[in-house]
């Protein structure tokens, strides 16, 4: 009895509320009206037990519920799911992206494509890209492990005109080598694949990024499949008997392989500057006061010539990059092995130029485009052009960022930017020039293909810090009216 005693007490203690309360008080409380559905079932239970007590049948009969009782049901339950829905689907996707993670995957992509096309010049001069004659996207991710294999695979390249006409001294254990970099080539392009489009896929799943970067991301993963189709494509372009001249060395199309760069290199641009956007979207919206001050900096009339300079200057790098693609498509560095003249001038002959051996059409119609894109003289010299013109027009920005206006108003990191800009164009011109004269030595052509992609970026990132997009402006408005005053 003793122990119930406290108990007994907290109960009463509980209680004392209720208790302390007027029945007058309790009747006058407001009552919470039941909804239309819950007065329709209430009734319905009423004409139920009307009919059960009135009569004696021994199956006593379920209630009808009234149309209007699932139609109100329905309805509420409509009205109450749809604003839970809507919520669901307005925080979908975050309204910018600015994880860490997504960016240093992005950067890391990109420096796993900038990776890839160096050594595809490397496969290329090594004349290793025509070792597999066969295009088989899953089973070919595994080399031959049997020697029935290696011999299957080595009679298919035997019957490829580069071994009847370059390799046919070649045996099984020389072929082993050229094979194994184009299969290194080809399946580093399919790491980059998987390693890119199911993060992507898990990072739009689970909201991780924005929808514009959601977007960005699957249109990376289309470009990346569409250049293993590219790669193919210019591959089979070198199986084939119907060579430009008889006895003319064995080889892709320079079409073909320059479509081929381009889309990397377009692919690791998006990559590039997509990463970069995330970093900075991050960094401007932690302070977005600081970041306002940067918006008015750029908008400085005296930085928007230079603004408009680099993007002029990405799109010229960009087209001796081209360029050079076509002088590795014809092997035109392997004639006029001297810099700045050709031959006897600082051309050759305009007949050399313009050879009417390229064109093609009874009316000559195509002399023109032809011998820039086929002869193997004028691409060289249009290169030479191309590639000047670039080192002279860093040399001109460089200047005009250093003097009047411009240099008091430039930021620090524009400023780094264009300083880096003059470093990479006098180290790709040296490559340049020395891959020409040692008449194209693996490990020069190759450093220069790694310089051209360097000066690439230089362009690419100097081009990201002038320029800042009105989405991530009005995100910074947004969170500076957000702070407390």
């Amino acid at each position: 009895m003793a122990s119930l005693i406290p108990s007994m007490r907290l109960g009463a203690v509980g209680r004392q509320d209720f208790l302390s309360v007027c029945h007058k008080c309790l009747c006058r409380r407001p009552q919470s009206v039941p909804s239309r559905a819950l007065q329709l079932l209430r009734q319905s239970r009423r004409h139920g037990t009307t009919i059960a007590t009135a009569t004696t049948a021994t199956a006593i009969k379920r209630p009808t519920l009234p149309p209007a009782f699932f139609s109100t049901v329905s309805a509420s339950l409509m009205s109450t799911a749809a604003p839970a829905v809507s919520k669901a689907s307005t925080r979908a996707f975050p309204e910018v992206t600015s994880s860490k993670s997504v960016a240093y995957w992005l950067l890391g992509s990109a420096a796993s494509v900038f990776g890839i096309v160096v050594f595809g010049g490397l496969t290329r001069l090594t004349e290793s890209g025509l070792s597999i004659t066969e295009w088989k996207p899953v089973t070919g991710s595994l080399p031959p492990l049997t020697q029935e294999h290696w011999e299957s695979e080595f009679e298919r390249y035997r019957a490829s005109p580069e071994f009847k006409m370059l390799n046919s001294h070649m045996d099984l254990a020389e072929f082993k080598k050229i094979y194994y970099m184009e299969w290194t080539h080809r399946l580093w392009g399919r790491v980059i694949g998987l390693s890119f489009v199911i993060p992507t896929a898990y990072f739009i799943a689970r909201r991780r990024v924005s929808v514009p970067m959601a977007c960005t991301l699957a249109g990376i993963s289309g470009l990346i499949g569409f250049q293993g189709f590219i790669g193919w494509w210019m591959v089979k372009s070198g199986l084939k008997d119907d060579l430009f001249a008889p006895g003319s060395h064995p080889r892709v199309s320079q079409y073909r392989l320059t479509a081929h760069l381009a889309t990397a290199f377009v692919c690791y641009s998006w990559m590039l500057l997509a990463g970069l956007s995330v970093l900075r979207n991050r960094r401007l919206l932690a302070n977005p006061a600081n970041a306002m001050k940067l918006v008015e900096t750029l908008k400085h009339p005296a930085i928007t010539p230079l603004r408009r300079s680099v993007t002029a200057l990405t799109a010229l790098v960009s087209t001796t990059v081209l360029s050079g693609a076509l002088v590795a498509g014809l092997d035109a560095g392997l004639i006029y092995n001297e810099f700045p003249k050709m031959g006897l001038g600082l051309t050759p002959p305009a007949s050399e130029l313009w050879d009417k051996f390229y064109s093609r059409e009874e009316d000559r119609s195509d002399l023109w485009w032809r011998n820039m894109l086929e002869n193997p003289s004028l691409v060289q010299l249009d290169h030479r052009i191309l590639a000047t013109t670039t080192f002279c027009s860093v040399l001109a920005l460089f200047v005009y960022a250093r003097r009047g206006r411009v240099a008091s108003v430039l930021p620090k990191d524009a400023r780094k930017g264009v300083t880096g800009m003059v470093h990479l164009v006098f180290l790709q011109a040296a490559l340049g020039i020395s891959t020409l004269i040692y008449m194209v030595p693996i490990p020069l052509a190759a450093a220069h293909q790694a310089g051209a992609l360097a000066l690439l970026t230089g362009s690419l990132v100097l081009a990201h810090r002038l320029r800042i997009p009105r989405s991530t402006l009005r995100l910074i408005q947004k969170r500076l009216a957000a702070m407390p005053k």
